[in-house]
């Protein structure tokens, strides 16, 4: 069963990341309107016979989702019946299921009612936290964890604190890449990193749109300096802590890469292939942070078990 387990927990894992990614393809397309307003059927029939490009990248995403359903439904399953000894793992799983069926529901109901763009927005996130729970429950199972000593792994409060709001802040500046998409306001700033080079903080020129391209600039510029700040604290702090250093090193690396991603959309004009890696990268961003709320909330529980020695202390001592 453990071996069923893990390659369900693999095919779950892999069918979110292209869950996401089909997704972003659907946006980025203009194609949400592929299968008209009909759900779950596409334009009222169950094989279509009008084939156009939309309608394939549209199908292909339902059915892709559909199947990925059925995959976390039974990794959540066997996970709640085989693993009730680990802690998170019924935790998780409720929460897989549950932003699955939310990110669904929203789904259904832009392409049977419309919604919002800034409900819309939320689509993206929503979808990371699913992700986020399946990658996270993935990794118990392989008990990634266990290759090191969790109860030596001492995560300061004020930094499990930080990682938790950086986790939160993440969830925003997404919100507000998504939003961009969703406004259709990818390329009303001609330049990078400025709207305008040539005339930086003309900030009254802006029209609506453009305000939104640059708060998600913004937001995004914070998070990479948030993330940077709190890597080289990690590499002072915890220099004897391997998972702490080169795991928090990843997730430097890849939130470089996002912005350098987020540049390359202006420079080559959306290009879809571009596009896409932002979004593939950002969900792998998140991935990593959610590892750390992971570690933050063990070292937290382990730190309770240490009677008036707080857990850094007694390692600091070892």
């Amino acid at each position: 069963m453990l071996r069923k387990l893990k390659i369900t927990s693999v095919v779950a894992t892999i069918g979110m990341t292209l869950i996401l990614m089909g997704g972003a393809l659907v946006t980025k397309t203009g194609s949400a309107d592929g299968c008209g307003k009909s759900w779950p059927l596409c334009n009222g029939k169950f094989m279509p016979t009008n084939i156009t490009p939309e309608l394939l990248i549209e199908l292909s995403h339902r059915l892709v989702s559909g199947v990925v359903s059925i995959a976390v439904l039974l990794l959540c399953y066997w996970t709640w019946k085989q693993l009730p000894h680990i802690r998170e793992a019924r935790f998780l799983s409720v929460i897989s299921i549950s932003f699955l069926l939310v990110q669904a529901l929203i789904g259904a109901a832009a392409v049977m009612w419309g919604q919002s763009k800034f409900i819309l927005a939320a689509h993206f996130g929503i979808s990371l936290i699913s992700f986020a729970s399946v990658f996270l429950l993935s990794l118990l199972i392989f008990e990634v964890d266990k290759k090191f000593d969790a109860s030596k792994l001492a995560i300061r409060k004020a930094h499990r604190i930080e990682i938790y709001c950086l986790t939160a802040y993440t969830l925003i500046a997404v919100y507000t890449g998504a939003l961009v998409r969703h406004a259709k306001a990818n390329l009303v700033c001609g330049s990078w990193p400025f709207c305008n080079n040539e005339a930086p903080f003309a900030f009254g020129s802006y029209n609506p749109l453009q305000w939104v391209q640059m708060g998600h600039r913004l937001a995004a510029i914070l998070l990479f300096l948030w993330t940077l700040s709190f890597y080289i604290r990690v590499r002072r702090t915890y220099k004897d802590q391997v998972t702490m250093t080169r795991g928090w090193q990843i997730t430097f690396l890849l939130i470089l890469m996002q912005v350098l991603f987020g540049a390359l959309i202006i420079f080559t004009k959306l290009n879809l292939g571009v596009a896409l890696m932002h979004a593939l990268v950002i969900s792998c961003y998140f991935g990593m942070i959610s590892y750390f709320v992971l570690l933050s909330e063990r070292s937290a529980h382990y730190e309770k078990k240490v009677t008036n020695t707080p857990l850094y202390e007694k390692a600091q001592q070892a």
